[in-house]
C-alpha cells in the first residue's frame, strides 16, 4: 500500500516556503505522494481556518513538480465542472509531460453551492458535466485527432494518461469509477467504507477483470510505530491501495514526529 500525504495549499500554510519545505522532506524519507485540495471561491462566512486564502490547484501542481522529482503529485479533488474541458486537459497533460508522469488525477463534481453560483455553473448539471468532461479527457489521451464544438484538432502533448480516480459517495460515485475511472476516492471513517470498498472492488474485478485503485484519507498524528503499523494495516487489509496522510500543523516542524515514524516503518 502507498503512502502519500496532504499538502494545505489554504490559509497562512500556503506559504512557498512552507510548502516547499514540507513537500522536499516528504520527497527525502521516501513518501509516495502529496496530494492538494480544489477551492476557487470562498464566501466570507465560509472562511474559517483559510481566511478565503486558496492556491489555484493546477498552478501549484505544476510549481510543485518543478520542486521535486520523485514524488507523485495529485488532486483530492480537482472539481470538474468548475473548469471548461479543453484548457484543463491542455493543462493535465503539460504537467503529466514535464513532470515525468507523475501525476495522479483525483476528480469531483462539486458541492459547494456559493462556488458554483460565483462560477456562474449550474450546480445541477455537476454530475453531467462531470462525465463529458472524464469522457473528453479519455479521448485526449487515446485518439489522434480530437473533436470538440465539430472542430477536429490534435491534442499534444500526449503522455500517457494519468491515473484517475472518482471522489464521492456510493453509488453514483462508484458507477463513475467504474465506468471512467482507474480508481475510488471516497471519504469517511475505515468502518464507514469498508463495505462500499468491497462492494466497489468485487465490481471492478467483475467488469474490467481486476480490482480497481481505492485511495482514501486517514492520520498517524500522535501515534507510535507500533499504533501507525496497525492502523494503516487495517487500511490495506479493507483493500485500500493508497492512504493520504493528513494533520494539522503550522509549520513544517509540526510534521516531524509523523515523518520520523514512517521512516521507522521503513526499515
Amino acid at each position: 500500500m502507498n503512502i502519500g500525504i496532504n499538502i494545505r495549499v489554504m490559509g497562512p500554510q500556503s506559504s512557498r516556503d512552507t510548502i516547499s519545505s514540507l513537500l522536499t522532506q516528504a520527497e527525502s524519507i521516501g513518501i509516495e505522494s502529496a496530494w492538494i485540495v480544489d477551492h476557487i471561491a470562498i464566501p466570507p462566512d465560509d472562511a474559517e481556518g483559510s481566511g478565503g486564502r486558496y492556491l489555484d490547484p493546477i498552478t501549484t501542481l505544476a510549481w510543485m513538480a518543478a520542486q521535486t522529482s520523485t514524488i507523485k503529485i495529485g488532486t483530492s479533488v480537482l472539481i470538474l465542472p468548475y473548469r471548461p474541458k479543453l484548457p484543463t486537459a491542455k493543462s493535465i497533460a503539460t504537467i503529466q509531460e514535464l513532470s515525468g508522469n507523475r501525476l495522479l488525477l483525483g476528480v469531483g463534481i462539486g458541492w459547494m453551492d456559493p462556488e458554483f453560483k460565483a462560477l456562474g455553473v449550474d450546480r445541477h448539471q455537476r454530475g453531467r458535466i462531470s462525465d463529458e468532461t472524464l469522457q473528453f479527457f479519455h479521448d485526449c489521451f487515446s485518439k489522434d485527432v480530437v473533436e470538440l464544438n465539430g472542430q477536429p484538432f490534435l491534442f499534444k502533448p500526449q503522455p500517457p494518461r494519468p491515473p484517475i480516480y472518482i471522489g464521492g459517495g456510493p453509488p453514483h460515485a462508484l458507477d463513475r469509477a467504474l465506468k471512467y475511472g482507474d480508481g475510488w476516492l471516497p471519504m469517511g471513517s475505515l468502518d464507514k467504507i469498508r463495505d462500499d470498498i468491497r462492494e466497489y472492488r468485487e465490481r471492478s474485478e467483475a467488469v474490467h477483470g481486476k480490482p480497481g485503485e481505492v485511495v482514501t484519507f486517514s492520520s498517524i498524528e500522535g501515534l507510535g510505530v507500533a499504533e501507525a503499523e496497525d492502523r494503516l494495516k487495517a487500511y490495506e487489509e479493507a483493500g485500500v491501495t493508497r492512504v493520504v496522510l493528513g494533520q494539522k500543523y503550522e509549520t513544517t516542524d509540526d510534521w516531524q514526529p509523523a515523518f520520523e515514524v514512517l521512516e521507522k516503518m521503513q526499515k
